[in-house]
């Protein structure tokens, strides 16, 4: 792979996907936005299709509605699909943690809009990832051994 690792961001549509896609642009990386189906749509994933957006990610940052079902699946989805050494972290509204408790055991959660600072560890979680995949020659200016 050439350049930093592609990350998607998912969305809900009435989220300004701006401040969190311009910092991880700072850091080098490009960023796929998806807000999600809309209301009454139903997301390709979740008709069998491919997702290229999914597909191409190093990085995947969920912030979807889980109070929605359609989105729960969505989720469901990308844990069966995405590999497992592409990280995924999933940010919720305070409380989603527990009502969907069951969907979310084993990924990490945010219960708040990422700081500076969570974005730019998740960055470097997505380097490291491609790093130990062998999808980039050097991490950081070190190269393996």
């Amino acid at each position: 792979m050439s350049g930093k690792s592609r990350i998607l961001f998912d969305s809900p549509s009435d989220l300004d996907p701006a401040p969190v896609t311009a910092f991880l642009k700072r850091l080098g990386h490009p960023v796929d936005v998806c807000h999600g189906p809309g209301d009454g749509t139903l997301c390709p994933i979740l008709e069998g299709q491919p997702c290229e957006k999914m597909l191409t990610a190093h990085g995947i940052i969920y912030h979807l509605d889980l109070d929605r079902p359609d989105h729960r699946d969505i989720l469901r989805e990308y844990r069966r699909q995405v590999r497992s050494d592409v990280p995924l972290r999933v940010v919720v509204q305070p409380g989603q943690e527990r009502t969907y408790a069951d969907l979310l055991r084993g990924l990490p959660v945010w219960t708040h809009d990422p700081s500076p600072n969570e974005l730019e560890g998740f960055a470097a979680m997505v380097e490291a990832a491609d790093y130990m995949r062998g999808d980039v020659a050097d991490l950081w200016g070190q190269k393996p051994e």
